[in-house]
């Protein structure tokens, strides 16, 4: 049986890696950079680095949109890092700050904050709005990714 690979992107320098699927969950590190590409803490998107996983990442990618000034995304953080912890290898979980990196959220169209949307193929799949925690996440998710 031949295991196909996913092009995973790197969270640390955004080159693409090639990834066996059996292998997606085992962690592994960057062909590049040498960094790991499942790091345990969640991975802080540019608008660069936003664009480049949202293309290229042939696993389903969650950003969270937020901001530092926000109290419901500073207290869904924790809960957002927790569930990252569970879809490892599966989903790659991403936070993009409205404030520093604001050309994602006007192009789509992020009204209110904390805002989930999940991309897959490239494209938003579903979107969430409002602070959830681990559960709800871990519930919604596996919803959307039937």
């Amino acid at each position: 049986m031949v295991d196909e690979n996913r092009h995973i992107v790197c969270p640390s320098c955004n080159k693409v890696n090639r990834v066996p699927a059996s292998r997606l969950s085992a962690g592994g590190t960057c062909g590049a950079c040498k960094q790991p590409l499942w790091p345990d803490n969640v991975p802080e998107f540019t608008e660069q680095a936003f664009a480049t996983h949202i293309a290229r990442s042939d696993l389903p990618v969650l950003v969270d949109f937020w901001a530092s000034w926000c109290g419901p995304c500073k207290a869904m953080a924790p809960q957002f890092a927790l569930a990252a912890k569970g879809w490892k290898g599966k989903v790659r979980f991403a936070k993009l700050n409205t404030e520093q990196h604001p050309g994602p959220s006007g192009q789509f169209g992020i009204r209110s904050i904390p805002t989930l949307i999940l991309f897959r193929n490239g494209r938003e799949h579903a979107r969430q709005s409002g602070a959830v925690n681990q559960a709800q996440i871990d519930q919604w998710l596996g919803a959307q990714l039937k």
